[in-house]
């Protein structure tokens, strides 16, 4: 396991906070409302997870078996505490609730894609039980890792629908504890849209995997299948097209650039982290795109070993992030093959130099 130094105390959602923010100030009082006590939780969640991290979080014993998951999932029931009823034990059959059922398999897709692809043993690298608590609070229109398990809520019903839908809001969420036990990136500014990119890159792939998907095949959208039918928009992001995943009289425009020239210059959302996230996510879809066949194996083996190399600095900034992507290129690849001419191009394309 790579970590450089302490934990840093990430609390992290899956809708930004921008979204979240313009939904509070609509007239409608069915929209507003959720997405108001959602911020509201959302920001007790994040004092909280500073505090764990100050006080320290509870050890938790690895299983001995480290290459099959050990998943367990609670049931909230529209409470606020966590983690809630035990609903599934890892090897039981499903039971009637399709949430509890989706959250279960959405925990072994990401456990999966990650030891079979990368020889990772769970989050931690070291066979780390997977929580997760579904039915959190009333209309709760989030998901979110803290530091500790996954909570999912069920969504408001008008915009947002049940966050256990989309297996990549899975994925994207544990994937935040995969970058905690690794190159630990601070949450702002460059290194948190590389916090957050990486995220959904490695949802993506979790996706991709579990649908047996080749890169030419994938969608590239993140949470596809999460917006309410009235929605206008897919997804919450495209890697594909950063900015237009939703353009919506509710949610607005999606605001993520593509290239740096578009780059976001904000104190909001800690430096934009969601914004930004748009560059990366595009330089890797390109990457992608460009050697074919199915992402995991080469791009996304190299976005791997960058997060895991132990090279990566927690403040790193885009360009430091482009520039170990090419050496990971070079060292697993050779210096004259397709991969490093692609993730050279792909950087380039998106406006990141390589120092």
């Amino acid at each position: 396991m790579t970590t450089h130094g302490g934990f840093e105390p990430v609390f992290c959602t899956i809708v930004p906070p921008h979204v979240l923010d313009k939904l509070a100030q609509h007239e409608d009082p069915a929209l507003a409302g959720p997405a108001r006590e959602t911020l509201q939780r959302d920001a007790y969640e994040r004092t909280h997870r500073r505090l764990t991290t100050v006080l320290g979080a509870p050890t938790v014993a690895a299983p001995t078996e480290t290459d099959k998951p050990r998943r367990t999932i609670y049931d909230a029931k529209h409470k606020q505490d966590l983690p809630g009823k035990k609903v599934r034990a890892e090897g039981s059959d499903p039971g009637k609730d399709a949430t509890v059922n989706r959250a279960y398999a959405g925990l072994g897709a990401t456990f999966e894609l990650y030891l079979n692809a990368f020889n990772r043993h769970s989050i931690d690298g070291e066979g780390l039980p997977l929580n997760a608590s579904v039915h959190y609070d009333v209309k709760y229109d989030n998901a979110f890792w803290n530091g500790e398990q996954m909570v999912f809520g069920d969504g408001d019903g008008e915009l947002f629908l049940d966050f256990t839908i989309p297996v990549d809001v899975i994925g994207h969420e544990l994937t935040h504890g995969v970058t905690q036990y690794t190159a630990n990136l601070t949450y702002f500014g460059q290194s948190g849209a590389l916090n957050e990119s990486i995220s959904d890159v490695f949802g993506s792939l979790i996706k991709q995997y579990s649908l047996g998907q080749t890169a030419a095949e994938a969608d590239w959208l993140i949470g596809a299948g999460l917006l309410a039918p009235r929605v206008s928009g897919v997804a919450l992001r495209s890697m594909k097209a950063p900015g237009t995943a939703y353009d919506d009289d509710a949610l607005g425009k999606d605001p993520q650039p593509a290239t740096m020239d578009g780059f976001v210059k904000t104190g909001r959302d800690n430096g934009g982290v969601h914004l930004n996230s748009g560059i990366p996510n595009h330089a890797f879809y390109l990457v992608a795109d460009a050697l074919g066949g199915h992402a995991w194996e080469k791009a996304g083996q190299i976005w791997y070993d960058v997060l895991t190399g132990g090279e990566l600095k927690k403040d790193a900034l885009f360009t430091d992030f482009a520039t170990l992507t090419v050496a990971a290129a070079k060292t697993r690849f050779g210096d004259g093959g397709e991969e490093l001419q692609a993730v050279q191009k792909a950087w380039e394309q998106v406006g990141v130099p390589i120092s």
